[in-house]
């Protein structure tokens, strides 16, 4: 069996029982008798015997070899022979008193690349896909909000209600000025009233429109957020 599909069968069996501190590495340069040693951790006797049954089965189904399992009777540490691969399934204190890591841990071997790179593929399939929002702009960043999200609703009618209110407040400015001016005097027959009077009286009247609107809309606000 291919050493590669080997790794990626020996990992998911390990995984699927829940082993602890999977670490995986290439000993090609070290000795000719394996390619790979896997170490892996559990937490008691029937959880060693668990895992290397899980890679015992998952490996035989697949059609490859199992040379030898050892320490099967008391579960501190089994070791499961492969042929290219070694599997060590071992209890933390066994573990941390022998060291394997430290004999054939030189080149240590990503799980995800153990187990196919699958979980990279995706992630770089994802990242490619998911535009970004300088990309997209502002017409994009509309369309991906969340449907049930009210926040881009709330401030599309807020300005709306700003632009209305602006613009009514305009025009009444101007009637207001115009009469004003007609009424004062400012103005003579048939011409327009001065520029700068028509302008101050609009500012005016604009201000105080605004501050209408703006004390009309806070209790709304206020009961909306309630």
């Amino acid at each position: 069996m291919d050493i590669k599909k080997l790794q990626a069968l020996v990992i998911d069996a390990l995984e699927d029982v829940k082993a602890q501190d999977i670490r995986i590495y290439d000993t090609t340069h070290l000795t000719s008798m394996f390619d790979s040693i896997v170490v892996a951790s559990g937490t008691s006797n029937r959880q060693t015997k668990a895992l290397a049954a899980s890679v015992r089965d998952k490996v035989k189904a697949a059609g490859g070899d199992i040379v030898s399992m050892e320490g099967e009777n008391t579960g501190e540490w089994v070791l499961v022979d492969l042929g290219d691969m070694v599997v060590h399934i071992m209890q933390p204190a066994i573990r941390a008193y022998y060291r394997l890591e430290e004999l054939w841990g030189d080149k240590e071997i990503p799980l995800a690349e153990a187990k196919g790179g699958k979980e990279t593929r995706r992630a770089g399939v994802r990242k490619a896909t998911k535009p970004s929002m300088a990309e997209s702009g502002p017409a994009s960043a509309a369309q991906t909000s969340k449907p049930g999200s009210k926040r881009p609703a709330k401030a599309a009618s807020k300005v709306a209600a700003t632009k209305t209110a602006k613009k009514t407040a305009a025009k009444t400015a101007a009637k207001a000025a115009a009469k004003n001016s007609a009424k004062s005097g400012t103005a003579t027959a048939g011409k327009s009233p001065a520029k700068s009077t028509l302008k101050s009286a609009v500012k005016k009247t604009v201000k105080t429109a605004a501050k209408k609107a703006t004390k009309q809309a806070a209790p709304k606000r206020a009961a909306a957020k309630g």
